[in-house]
């Protein structure tokens, strides 16, 4: 493999990254490591999908290993706080009432696309990410930030096909409820 052929794709890799990470320094060092390995790998690059699909995968990759290292040292922090509350718990009684029905309906959300577009909204999407219970961040990090399948999930995780549909979906309502308080509801 050319190593001009691999600098060519820099740039396209680096937006996915930041896209990703959120960060210049840890997109830059995920990217570098992506076009490290591609070259010290090239030759078993057998031409089965384009070099920028190949880049890509091996990116998305290093991008895991950099969220794996982040909430291995957010967990370590959050652990030794001597909080022993039950996360699923918390999440539970912040969405259903004592018999088990949604506490509220989802008000409506003005201009979804708009929000998107907007600095702000992505600080508070990353304050609610951030404050997931570890599994369930870790979870929806891995499906839906770095797009991995639920089986590499599973694998990663070391949990069950079940486990895995439980932290996603109930990451993905307390990020709603987040969401909800903290950007729609305050516009």
């Amino acid at each position: 493999m050319d190593k001009n052929q691999l600098h060519t794709h820099r740039e396209v890799l680096f937006r996915y990254a930041l896209l990703q990470v959120r960060n210049e320094a840890a997109a830059e060092d995920a990217v570098q490591d992506t076009l490290l390995a591609a070259f010290q790998s090239g030759d078993s690059f057998r031409n089965e999908s384009a070099v920028r699909t190949w880049l890509i995968g091996i990116l998305k990759h290093k991008i895991a290993d950099h969220h794996r290292a982040a909430e291995k040292i957010h967990s370590l922090a959050e652990h030794g706080d001597g909080d022993e509350s039950d996360p699923d718990a918390a999440v539970e009684r912040l969405i259903f009432d004592d018999k088990g029905h949604w506490i509220g309906t989802p008000g409506a959300w003005k201009e979804p696309d708009h929000a998107l577009e907007q600095s702000e909204f992505w600080a508070i999407f990353d304050w609610c990410r951030q404050n997931l219970p570890p599994p369930h961040a870790r979870a929806f990090m891995l499906r839906e930030m770095v797009g991995l399948e639920t089986d590499d999930i599973c694998l990663d995780m070391q949990i069950s096909h079940g486990a895995c549909r439980v932290y996603l979906h109930r990451a993905r309502l307390v990020l709603r409820e987040c969401l909800e308080l903290r950007w729609f509801n305050s516009n």
